[in-house]
Parts: C-alpha cells; sequence; structure tokens
C-alpha cells in the first residue's frame, strides 16, 4: 500500500468505502465504526475480494473510496483510473484529526462540494447506509463521471418483475410458473417481466439442461411471452463447480477457488480461453433462440478470481470484461442484463441493471432469524441508479409467512429501481396485494 492523502477532519468526519461486488458490505464509517470483515475463507471468497487482503482497522474500497471531513469542507473521492483494467484497493486510516488514505495502484483524486452542512445520516453510523449532504452530493457527481466515462447503459425503463427464487428456491417448476402466470393476469398487475430463477437447469456446466422435475423451459417462455411479458432467466455463467462434469471434462479451463455452494467447491472459468468462449457463446446462443432476453446473471465474481488464465497478459478484470461482452453480444443490445455478486466498477457499461446487496434471506429464513441481510449496502448505493445503471434492491416479499415483510416493504419502498416481488400469488393475503400493487405502480406506502 501507497500512502496518497492525509486529510484533516473532524469528529463528524465520515467515509464511504464501495465493496468489490454485489454481496460485499458498502458504507459510511466514522472514527469509531468497525468496517465488517470476513470470518472464514469461504466468506472472503464470496463477500470481499478474494486474493485481497482486507484491512484489520479504518475502512476499505474497492476501487471507490470518499472521505467527507465533516466539517463543511469539500469531500475528497478516490476512485480507480481505468476499472475495466485495475481496480485497486483503497484503505482509510483515523490517525489523529487526519484521515490517512493508501491504495495498492494508481487512483484518481479530486474534490467535490463542501458548506453542505449536516444531512440526514449525520451522527447515524456505519449501519445507516448514508452520509452528509456533501457526500451525497459527492457520491452522485462521482456516479455521473464514472458512468458517462464508461459508457453506463441507464435509458431502459425500469422493469416491474415477478420472480420464482424467495417461494420455490431450487424446487421451482414449470407448472408453478404457470399458475402464478395466470394469477398476475387474473389480478391485472403489472408485471413486465416473468424470471425463472435458480432450480430450472441441472446446474453449473449445464445450463442449457433444464431438470427434467422443472418440465419444459421452452413451453413456459412461450407461455410467457404469448401473455405479452418478458421471460427472464437466471444463469451463474462463470462460476462451476469442481465436481462438475464441465470441470472434469475440461481443467484448463479453470482458474482460482470462487467458495462453496450447490454441494460443491466452485471455481472460475477462465474467460480468455476460446474454449469458453466457445462454450458460453453455444450457452447463450441457446438462451436467445428459446425466446429469453432477461438475463439475471448471477456469481459473476467466479470470472474475476485470481488465478492462471490462458492469456497471460490480461487482468483478472479484463477477462472478466471479456465474458460480459461475450454475453452482451450473442444475447443482442436490445436484452436486459442483471448482474448479481458482480465485480461493481468493472461492469458499468455492460449490464443494464445490478443487484447492490445480498439476498434478502436464504432458504429456511421465511421466519425472519436471518434478519434483513441487505439492509446497509441498500442503503449506501441508492446513489448509482440512473448514473451507473438501474439499481436492484432484491426482491419484495409480501405474504404474511415472511415475518419482516413490513420492515422490508419499507425499504424496498424507499430504494430506487427494479420492482419486484417473489411469492406465490395465491398465498398473497389483501395486504400483500395491495404491497404488491404499490410497488408495481410506483405509489408511495
Amino acid at each position: 500500500m501507497t500512502v496518497i492523502d492525509e486529510v484533516p477532519v473532524s469528529s463528524r468526519a465520515q467515509v464511504y468505502a464501495e465493496g468489490w461486488q454485489s454481496w460485499s458490505p458498502t458504507g459510511w464509517y466514522r472514527r469509531d465504526d468497525v468496517a465488517p470483515r470476513p470470518a472464514q475463507t469461504w466468506e472472503h471468497l464470496m463477500r470481499f475480494r478474494p486474493g485481497a487482503s482486507v484491512a484489520a482497522h479504518g475502512a476499505q474500497g474497492e476501487g471507490l473510496l470518499l472521505v467527507d471531513p465533516g466539517d463543511g469542507s469539500a469531500a475528497r473521492v478516490y476512485c480507480a483510473v481505468d476499472a475495466t483494467v485495475a481496480v485497486p484497493s483503497i484503505r482509510a486510516t483515523w490517525r489523529d484529526e487526519h484521515v490517512v488514505v493508501d491504495a495498492t495502484g494508481a487512483v484518481r483524486c479530486w474534490e467535490v462540494g463542501g458548506d453542505a452542512g449536516p444531512g440526514p445520516g449525520d451522527g447515524a453510523g456505519a449501519g445507516a447506509g448514508a452520509g452528509t449532504n456533501a457526500g451525497a452530493a459527492a457520491l452522485a457527481a462521482v456516479g455521473a463521471r464514472i458512468g458517462a466515462a464508461a459508457g453506463a447503459r441507464t435509458t431502459a425503463v425500469v422493469p416491474r418483475v415477478w420472480c420464482t427464487w424467495y417461494r420455490y428456491f431450487e424446487a421451482v417448476t414449470a407448472a408453478d410458473v404457470r399458475e402464478n402466470l395466470r394469477a398476475i393476469d387474473a389480478l391485472r398487475l403489472p408485471v413486465d417481466v416473468i424470471q425463472i430463477d435458480d432450480g430450472w437447469s441441472l446446474g453449473t456446466g449445464e445450463w442449457t439442461a433444464p431438470k427434467p422435475a422443472f418440465g419444459s423451459l421452452g413451453a413456459t417462455v412461450d407461455a410467457i411471452r404469448h401473455s405479452g411479458r418478458r421471460a427472464g432467466l437466471w444463469l451463474a455463467p462463470f462460476t462451476v463447480g469442481a465436481s462438475s462434469g464441465l470441470a472434469r471434462r475440461h481443467p484448463d479451463w479453470l482458474t482460482g477457488p470462487a467458495g462453496r455452494n450447490w454441494g460443491d467447491d466452485l471455481v472460475g472459468l477462465d474467460l480468455t480461453h476460446p474454449g469458453v468462449s466457445e462454450y458460453l457463446t453455444e450457452v447463450f446462443t441457446c438462451v436467445r433462440d428459446t425466446g429469453v432476453d432477461y438475463l439475471k446473471l448471477d456469481f459473476l465474481y467466479g470470472g474475476a478470481v485470481p488465478g492462471v488464465r490462458r492469456d497471460r497478459d490480461a487482468s483478472a478484470i479484463s477477462a472478466y470484461r471479456r465474458g460480459l461482452q461475450l454475453i452482451r453480444e450473442v444475447m443482442g443490445e436490445g436484452a436486459y442484463l442483471l448482474g448479481c455478486g458482480a465485480p461493481l466498477l468493472p461492469s458499468v457499461g455492460l449490464v443494464d441493471a445490478m443487484r447492490i446487496s445480498p439476498d434478502t434471506f436464504h432458504e429456511g429464513g421465511e421466519d425472519g432469524s436471518q434478519g434483513l441481510r441487505g439492509r446497509t449496502s441498500l442503503r449506501a448505493r441508492a446513489w448509482q441508479h440512473g448514473r451507473l445503471w438501474t439499481t436492484d434492491p432484491d426482491c419484495l416479499v409480501a405474504r404474511p409467512q415472511f415475518a419482516l415483510r413490513e420492515e422490508w416493504a419499507r425499504e424496498v419502498f424507499a430504494a430506487p429501481g427494479v420492482r419486484g416481488f417473489s411469492d406465490r400469488i395465491d398465498e398473497l393475503d389483501e395486504r400483500g396485494i395491495r404491497l404488491v400493487r404499490q410497488l408495481l405502480q410506483g405509489a408511495p406506502e
């Protein structure tokens, strides 16, 4: 790490530290706040930045960090020079009445604003997800600057989505989708996209092969399109299970470890390998030809994990972008791509929307025992909407069985971006239907 700045600050100073990918902790931190740090190896791989050490003290951003001195003076922004090639880690540490900023590589630094005074987040600490007015203004300015430089895709209409995940998880079937499609029609809910999430295929490395238990993907997509809606599909194209058939057949396609899920150790794909390019082209040509034109691309960080790649001149980040560009080229400019578990800054200009928080809950957490996992990052990243992409705050869960539905509904209503929900329509009570209508129609709660 090289020291790049030392900023005089007041006791009200706050630091904004941007996380690596969708699920990474992101927020505003004061001197005494303790930033989240990984406790286990899998957590480092799947929630933080693989291969990058995490500071023991202070706050650490991946490619973007902002210091708001808290005394009315201009906020200072530290940002990656070119996030298509390299994203440095940037750290801020309090030292007496200063914040010392250091970085692992080249960053661009500039000042924004000043004399804005305290904002609504002042005094609320890291959990609030919002800084002072000066800090908020600085993030808006940096978002506009990054977005313009990277050709951010921000003009598409914000989608209204019904998603299978938080009700059916991996047990979803074509019959479930059709049942809810009929119910959406019967209630005349203004849904634009029917998105089939994880559970429709055989798994990692077998994305074009639906599980027999799911049923006909093609017929389901046809039914969705016949209803006048876009057909959406979930895939995790850059990550495979270490014991999957694809990994066993093509060990030279693999890079480094990417955590664990689906009962298997995960490994990233080498997106510079010609064989991987051919494989991805085949997968997404099949998806496109099925009639799908809305994709939720998950676990994308696997394309940027450290490891040996066929193209030795490619960085992990440039390799990642090569894979995303391939998907965009195959699917076409009119396709809607939503990134999830995705390296943030390297994705600008290639995706239309981005998940900006962890999942609302995991399977088994409907009783509220897992809490609202994404709230802090969701609030902190609201500035990205309309500047880097359409933000995705994750789905509203409106059925009465979800113990935290009212609390989560307030978060989703307050957040900009994708309007999505994930329930079996027939399980919604009167309150749940009203929440869904308010979400889809953009009415305040």
